[in-house]
């Protein structure tokens, strides 16, 4: 058994789980020059949920309070500025089908008051306008102007919204909704070049040790430290001791509790977005969105643009994206959820050829009932899917970050990736790690900063081969970033 120095005087940070958050967690400790060991049990970093959309403003939940929406705004600002090469820059068209009891004016309502915020948060700091100008932050468009925009050519590089909105109104069917409807300034993220950017920094600090194809088996508090018992892919167990740990394993942080003897009440759901390919399709395409009560046959509709006509899609049905047994809940004996054994086999081993092509034939349905020419898309991959892990009991919760523990034991317990920086940020200040000013995040993160952008483009390709899905979902779409 290999065995690490219990006895070092520098203090050394465990991070379990290297997904979006236990990633983000160990690029900011690096950055801080703090001695971090990563553990994770895929072969590579971010390999969880899939991620689309930097949910800045939660302008896709219409049941989360205003307030959740605010915390998404500031919590997806921060994330960004930390990694700037993960845009995908072209706005989100939401419109409100005639059918559905919600109206464009709630919506607009809503968005005034996160302009507002967005205001604020640029007026504080300059550097938090990644969106636009705020008093761009969103427009309506009546029928009248969509109907004048359906005999435009989109140009080559889109603009503006006006632009961007050219090949919705050409497809869409436009006596389905109600007006006005709402360009957002909502830009894609990718979960490819977030793990790319990850993979990149943590590659260039020699204090963050990273320990892929690792499972923690053990945990336990000695007194003085943590025991660290882990077995990798070789059958290799191995022990190392660390002053502080951080549970970041996403829908398995339950797992890691119940062997820190520290419970907590959580929910775990279990969902999968689609990967098509749309032939026909040769115009540049903003993020469309067709609100739903989710859960229900007529749930949300959401298709996010790749490159080369590839498109990701959410039904918020329980036949699409939702599962109808895919919400679970903590018991008493365990911390951990656990989602019914046909789900957890989709985790561990994939899917079959027959449930990919069910589910994202649906989803193509799905998005056709509002743009009928989509139904010529074809399936183009297999489907992003994982669980995500809510705390507590209210499965709307959106806006979440960290939770702390005696004996230095803390989780990071995000729902949306956006908010796994502030979550880290208030372990380091909860811990007296370092004293540095959470607000400078540019001058805190030096080497994430000198990241080149075709560089972490080349290794966002690379790992999305890897994982065997198309090479577009890593490729940069939209306006070129400043």
């Amino acid at each position: 058994m290999l065995k690490t120095n219990p006895n070092s005087n520098t203090p050394q940070i465990a991070i379990i789980g290297g997904g979006v958050a236990g990633a983000t967690a160990a690029v900011h400790m690096g950055e801080l020059g703090l001695n971090v060991s990563l553990i994770e049990k895929s072969a590579g970093l971010v390999d969880g949920p899939p991620i689309c959309h930097l949910h800045a403003g939660g302008n896709l939940y219409r049941e989360i309070s205003e307030q959740q929406c605010i915390e998404l705004l500031r919590q997806s600002l921060q994330t960004v500025r930390l990694y700037p090469h993960t845009l995908n820059k072209r706005p989100t068209v939401i419109a409100i089908p005639k059918a559905d009891p919600g109206t464009p004016d709630i919506v607009v309502s809503r968005l005034d008051v996160i302009r507002d915020a967005y205001q604020k948060l640029v007026d504080d700091d300059a550097r938090n306008e990644w969106l636009g100008k705020p008093q761009d932050y969103y427009r309506v468009f009546e029928r009248e102007e969509l109907e004048a925009l359906r005999e435009r050519e989109q140009p080559a590089m889109p603009t503006t919204m006006e632009d961007w909105l050219i090949p919705v109104v050409q497809n869409m069917d436009l006596d389905a909704i109600q007006y006005p409807v709402i360009s957002v300034q909502e830009y894609g993220w990718s979960v490819f070049r977030l793990a790319a950017s990850a993979e990149l920094a943590l590659e260039a600090m020699p204090q963050c040790q990273i320990h892929t194809n690792t499972t923690v088996t053990d945990l336990k508090w000695t007194g003085s430290q943590w025991q660290i018992t882990t077995l990798n892919a070789l059958g290799d167990t191995a022990i190392q001791y660390a002053d502080y740990v951080i549970n970041a394993c996403g829908y398995r942080t339950g797992s890691i509790d119940d062997m820190a003897r520290h419970y907590r009440d959580r929910l775990v759901e279990f969902k999968a977005a689609y990967v098509a390919h749309w032939a026909d399709c040769h115009q540049m395409w903003p993020e469309v969105i067709f609100h739903g009560q989710r859960g229900t046959p007529q749930g949300m509709a959401q298709l996010t643009p790749y490159a080369n006509g590839v498109f990701q899609l959410h039904g918020m049905t329980e036949g699409i994206t939702l599962f109808s047994d895919g919400l679970v809940k903590s018991g008493l004996r365990s911390a951990q959820p656990e989602l019914p054994e046909y789900l957890q086999l989709k985790l561990n081993k994939g899917w079959s050829e027959a449930d990919q092509v069910e589910r994202t034939g649906l989803a193509i349905q799905h998005m056709a009932q509002f743009m009928p020419s989509f139904n010529s898309a074809d399936i183009a991959g297999k489907p992003l899917f994982g669980a995500q892990q809510i705390p507590g009991s209210d499965a709307t919760l959106r806006a979440a970050d960290v939770s702390l523990e005696d004996n230095h034991y803390a989780r990071i317990e995000i729902v949306k990736g956006s908010s796994a920086l502030e979550a880290v940020q208030k372990i380091v200040s909860a811990w007296r790690l370092s004293d540095h000013n959470h607000d400078d995040i540019e001058q805190a993160h030096p080497v994430s900063m000198s990241l080149d952008g075709q560089e972490v483009e080349r290794r966002a390709i690379a790992i999305a081969e890897a994982r065997e899905y198309p090479r577009e979902l890593a490729m940069v779409v939209g306006e070129p970033l400043a």
